[in-house]
C-alpha cells in the first residue's frame, strides 16, 4: 500500500483517523496506531512483519539491559551485540546478493532474496534508539509494544524521514495529550499528494520514455536493443531525460516526506524536515545539507563524529569522510553503482573542502550551474545499475556515441512537456513558499481577510488538490514512491 493509492486515500487513512479519534486515552490511541501500522506494513508482504517485530524486540531487550548495566564494558558489549544483530539482518536481506555476485556458485535462495520494504529506514531508527540509550540521551522504553510502535509508525516507516527516538518519545509516550494540527496537516499532505501525482509521476514517465524504464532495463533479452537505444538518443534527448529523472526523484521523495509530515501533524507529531530545496545549492556541501536531511544527520552523528569527525590528521579526516560516503552509497541499494555514486560525492566534497575552499560558491549562478551539473551526472550513476548502460548514457550526454545533437522526436517530446518541466522546476525552488509567507503576513497584519485566507488555504486549495490528484490516479497503475526500493 502506498500513500498515493486510492485505497489508502479513501479507506485506510480515513479509517485510521477515525479509530484514533474514537480513542479517549493516549494508550488507546497508540494501540490503534500500532494496529494500523502493522496492517499497513503487512499489506504488501505479511511475512516481513515478523522481521520488523523481531528487530524491535531485539532493540527493546538490549536497550533495557544497557540502561540497567553499571559497567561501561558491559554496556559496550550489549551495544555491539544489538548493532551486530541489526547489521547482520539488513546485510543478509539487502546485501547478500551483492556480496555473492563476485562468486559463481551461489545458492538460488540467496539470489532471489526479496528486499523487505523500509528495512533501511526502520533499521536506522532502531539503531539510533539503542545508541541514544547507551549515550544516556534517552531512557530505555519499558514496553516492547512502544518500541515496536516507534519503529513501525506507518507515516514514515517505509521511506522516512528517519525519526530519532529521543526526538519523538515525548509526543508518543508522555502522559500529556497530543494536540493535532488538522488543517496544516491536511494542507501539507494534499500538497505532497499533488506533487507526487501531478508532477513526479509524469516526470518519471518522461525519463522512462527517453532513457528506458526500470522494467525494460531489467529484461535481459532486450539488453542489446537497450544499449543501442541509449547510444542513439540525441544529446538533447539524453540531457532532457536526465533532467526529468532529477526532477522526478526530488519531487517523488520530497512528496513522500510532505505527506508523512502532514499525517504526523494531524495527530500532533512533528517529524523532521527532510528537504530544503536542494537544487538551488551553490555547492555539493550545501546540496547535502538540503537533500535527505535526516539521512545526512544520521551519518554525521552516528558514523562520522564517532569515527573522529574533523579531529585528527588530514588523512584521518579524509578516511572518515570516505567511510561515510561509501556507506551512504551502499545504503541506497545492493548494487555497485550506488557505491560509485556515494564515492562520486566524496571526490567532489574533498575538492570543495581542500582545493576550492568555498571560492566557487561565492560566484552566483555559475556555482548553482556547476553544482546542478555534478548532481545530474551523479543521478546518471544512480539510475543505471548496469555499467554498460551507464557508460552509453554518459557518452550520449556528450555526443561521444556519434549521436546527433537533437532530433525532431526530441523537439516534439520537449514541446509536449514544456509546461510540466516549467512547473516542476518552479516547485523545486522556494519561490512559492516565499510568496505564501509574504501574502500570509500581509493578510494577518491587516486582519480583515484572515478568515477568508484560512478558508481558501486550509480548505479550498487542499480539496481541489485532492480531487485533481485523484482524477490523475484513477485507472493509473501501481506507482510506488521511488525510495521504496531502498
Amino acid at each position: 500500500m502506498v500513500f498515493s493509492s486510492l485505497i489508502f486515500l479513501y479507506a485506510f487513512f480515513p479509517l485510521s483517523l477515525l479509530a484514533y479519534k474514537l480513542c479517549k486515552t493516549k494508550k488507546a490511541q497508540n494501540a490503534a496506531l500500532l494496529v494500523f501500522s502493522l496492517i499497513f506494513y503487512a499489506w504488501g508482504e505479511p511475512k516481513y512483519v515478523f522481521l520488523l517485530m523481531f528487530m524491535a524486540l531485539s532493540s527493546w531487550f538490549f536497550a533495557l539491559k544497557i540502561e540497567k548495566s553499571v559497567k561501561l564494558k558491559t554496556k559496550r558489549i550489549l551495544l555491539f551485540m544489538s548493532c551486530l544483530i541489526d547489521i547482520l539482518l539488513i546485510g543478509y536481506f539487502k546485501y547478500a546478493s551483492l556480496i555473492c555476485s563476485v562468486f559463481t556458485d551461489v545458492p538460488e535462495f540467496i539470489k532471489n532474496i526479496a528486499l523487505p520494504i523500509g528495512i533501511s529506514f526502520y533499521t536506522f531508527q532502531l539503531l539510533t534508539y539503542v545508541v541514544d540509550v547507551y549515550r544516556g540521551e534517552a531512557g530505555a522504553q519499558k514496553s516492547y509494544w512502544n518500541v515496536l510502535l516507534y519503529a513501525a509508525l506507518f507515516h514514515q516507516c517505509i521511506a522516512g524521514p528517519i525519526v530519532r527516538y529521543k526526538g519523538i518519545a515525548d509526543e508518543l509516550f508522555s502522559p500529556e495529550p497530543r494536540r493535532g494540527e488538522l488543517a496544516p496537516g491536511v494542507s501539507r499532505f494534499c500538497a505532497g499528494l499533488a506533487k507526487k501525482a501531478l508532477l513526479a509521476n509524469p516526470c518519471g514517465a518522461l525519463a522512462d520514455r527517453l532513457l528506458l524504464s526500470d522494467k525494460v532495463m531489467a529484461d535481459a533479452s532486450q539488453f542489446a536493443a537497450n544499449i543501442q537505444q541509449l547510444e542513439n538518443v540525441s544529446v538533447a534527448g539524453a540531457w532532457l531525460g536526465m533532467l526529468a529523472y532529477a526532477l522526478h526523484i526530488y519531487l517523488d521523495f520530497s512528496a513522500y516526506s510532505d505527506m508523512a509530515i502532514g499525517m504526523g501533524r494531524m495527530l500532533g507529531f512533528h517529524y523532521p524536515e527532510n528537504f530544503n530545496y536542494p537544487y538551488i545549492s551553490r555547492s555539493i556541501t550545501e546540496f547535502w545539507r538540503r537533500w535527505h536531511i535526516s539521512l545526512g544527520s544520521f551519518f554525521r552523528d552516528y558514523v562520522y563524529i564517532p569515527l573522529g569527525g574533523n579531529r585528527g590528521s588530514l588523512p584521518r579526516v579524509i578516511f572518515n569522510t570516505f567511510i561515510v560516503w561509501a556507506l551512504t552509497g551502499l545504503w541506497h541499494g545492493a548494487s555497485w553503482n550506488f557505491v560509485l555514486w556515494g564515492l562520486w560525492y566524496f571526490v567532489f566534497l574533498m575538492l570543495e573542502r581542500y582545493l576550492l575552499k568555498g571560492k566557487l560558491s561565492k560566484v552566483p549562478v555559475l556555482s548553482n550551474l556547476c553544482t546542478l551539473l555534478i548532481v545530474v551526472l551523479g543521478w546518471t550513476i544512480f539510475r543505471f545499475t548496469d555499467s554498460n548502460m551507464m557508460t552509453a548514457v554518459f557518452k550520449s550526454l556528450f555526443g561521444l556515441n556519434g549521436n546527433p545533437l537533437t532530433t525532431l522526436q526530441t523537439s516534439i517530446v520537449f514541446d509536449n512537456h514544456i509546461y510540466l518541466l516549467i512547473v516542476s522546476v518552479f516547485v523545486c525552488t522556494p519561490v512559492m513558499h516565499i510568496l505564501r509567507e509574504k501574502l500570509e503576513n500581509a493578510v494577518y497584519s491587516n486582519g480583515r481577510f484572515s478568515v477568508l485566507w484560512n478558508v481558501v488555504f486550509y480548505s479550498v486549495i487542499p480539496v481541489v488538490l485532492l480531487l485533481i490528484s485523484t482524477a490523475s490516479l484513477v485507472g493509473d497503475s501501481y506507482n510506488p514512491f521511488i525510495y521504496f526500493q531502498f
